[in-house]
């Protein structure tokens, strides 16, 4: 019988109203486990690690990162696969940061939660939980059919580092326009089986060590001097800059010369566009020529999340600006499309 270790860490999936209050509130496994009789019908044996203290997931950090990831480390050997309920809000940022530090990984690492409390009557929560865990335990030829940090929510199984949660009110709350969904349920679940990637031979290697001194600088027409300055000054080695279309930014000397001195203070500068679809191409237009040759490094289609992430997790391996450039641009864990 396939093992699931289930790690609860919090979120809206685990929440009940207040009766006197309306608030919501957390609530243990247990109660989770009551609002879900179904599972006791599921063909697996359900183990589950619940955090101490429940996280809403606004407070959601790299040491907590860690902890899922040492988790994950500890228990490898001894099941099957993965489900981890998280809060929704900052679940892409998590299982994107889980793909970077979980390296060769072979078994699946299946992200969810909900959109409305378990207790809800019409609740999310019971068919997000109830599918996770048939995927996490999903085989063919003995072997997982997801090996992959992913996200399953509405009906739909993303690569944690592609998708973004883009909707606050629908259960649809996450979308991945830059990479097919690896899975769907309906009456069947029906996996994409040429998207889902395919595990490297090797022992798993967990990677804990993240660097947060990372700034976001998001453009915007008539953006200041003083505003960029203070930014690319900020005591940071690294930068995710948020461009217009295909990469673009403005090509007022000004701005090109904080950045080349930016650079040339060794910080590591990455080009994400503020667009949801679509890619970053240095270098086609002239406004993102000098970007290129000036050694900003090509976020491609990354998301947001992806790109933080990303950022965090090769500034904790590497000190050589150029090196993190290098693998900022190459594709390590399905994070990106290089094109």
């Amino acid at each position: 019988m396939n093992q699931i270790l289930i790690i609860y860490t919090g979120g809206t999936i685990g929440m009940m109203s207040d009766p006197k209050t309306k608030v919501l509130r957390p609530i243990n496994f247990e109660q989770i486990m009551e609002n879900v009789p179904e599972l006791e019908r599921l063909n697996c044996k359900i183990m589950v690690h619940s955090f101490e203290h429940i996280i809403d997931s606004s407070n959601m950090n790299p040491d907590i990162w860690s902890e899922i990831a040492g988790l994950i480390k500890d228990n490898y050997d001894k099941v099957d696969g993965f489900v981890i309920l998280h809060g929704s809000d900052t679940m892409a940022f998590t299982s994107s940061a889980l793909s970077f530090m979980l390296e060769n990984l072979s078994k699946p690492v299946i992200f969810t939660g909900s959109q409305l409390p378990i207790s809800a009557i019409r609740t999310d929560a019971k068919e997000n939980l109830m599918t996770a865990i048939e995927i996490a335990k999903a085989k063919k030829h003995d072997r997982s059919r997801v090996p992959e940090v992913c996200i399953y929510f509405d009906y739909k199984l993303f690569r944690g580092n592609r998708a973004f949660k883009y909707n606050s009110s629908k259960f649809e709350a996450f979308r991945s326009p830059n990479y097919p969904i690896l899975a769907e349920s309906g009456v069947h679940l029906k996996f994409s089986i040429n998207d889902i990637r395919q595990p490297v031979e090797g022992p798993l290697k967990v990677h804990k060590k993240l660097a947060s001194d990372v700034a976001v600088l998001k453009l915007y027409p008539g953006i200041s001097p003083k505003v960029v300055e203070n930014i690319l000054n900020a005591d940071v080695r690294g930068i995710v800059m948020e461009t217009f279309g295909a990469g673009n930014t403005t090509t007022d000397t000004w701005f090109t010369d904080l950045l080349k001195k930016a650079i040339k203070d060794n910080k590591v500068i990455l080009d994400i566009s503020q667009c949801k679809v679509g890619t970053v191409e240095l270098g086609r237009y002239e406004t993102s020529k000098e970007l290129k040759d000036m050694g900003i490094a090509n976020g491609y289609d990354m998301t947001y999340e992806a790109a933080i992430t990303k950022m965090m997790f090769l500034l904790g391996q590497y000190e050589d600006p150029l090196i993190i450039k290098e693998l900022l641009e190459t594709d390590l864990r399905g994070e990106l499309t290089v094109s």
